[in-house]
């Protein structure tokens, strides 16, 4: 049973690098290559739990900035693809709002953090600097209506993998 757990890992983490050294090439896809290796890992914490999952996704993100081509496709994996991880915790939480505002939180932080290292330290996209505020309010009002649609689509795809592990248990 170890093996198998391994090779799960190991398997879909290559998938996830895979995805986003894709989002490197193809220039449109460099929002949808991390969503999408956000969304290959759900089967590891499904399967094996938040540890293994943690685990796949710290290798996913250290080969994604060794690999990838687009060092912007590699750092949003890295500050929003631990995300899955913590999303059990937040739908926890017992009212709408509180969720809601929670996700809203996190998305926040992580794009403020992620846009300050990346337009200070490294200066890729220094043309958001000299943008006026409400471009860039509006730009991160888009990035939070993309969030809550991430966290809606790793939810639907959770459910999925529920009911097909449910309809193969009782064949």
């Amino acid at each position: 049973m170890r093996a198998r757990s391994l090779s799960l890992c190991g398997l879909l983490t290559a998938l996830a690098v895979t995805l986003l050294c894709l989002g490197g090439v193809i220039p449109a896809a460099m929002l949808c290559a991390p969503i999408l290796a956000m969304a290959v890992l759900l089967p590891v914490l499904e399967e094996l739990g938040p540890k293994a999952a943690g685990t796949a996704y710290a290798a996913a993100a250290i080969l994604g900035l060794l690999l990838v081509p687009d060092r912007e496709t590699a750092l949003v994996y890295l500050f929003f693809g631990w995300y899955p991880i913590l999303r059990p915790k937040i739908a926890a939480l017992p009212s709408l709002p509180m969720r809601v505002l929670a996700r809203l939180a996190v998305c926040n932080a992580a794009a403020l953090l992620l846009y300050g290292l990346v337009l200070r330290l490294m200066g890729l996209t220094a043309d958001l600097l000299e943008a006026a505020w409400y471009f860039n309010a509006a730009l991160l009002a888009m990035g939070n209506v993309v969030f809550l649609l991430t966290d809606a689509t790793l939810t639907r795809l959770t459910a999925l993998w529920h009911w097909k592990l449910k309809k193969r248990l009782y064949r």
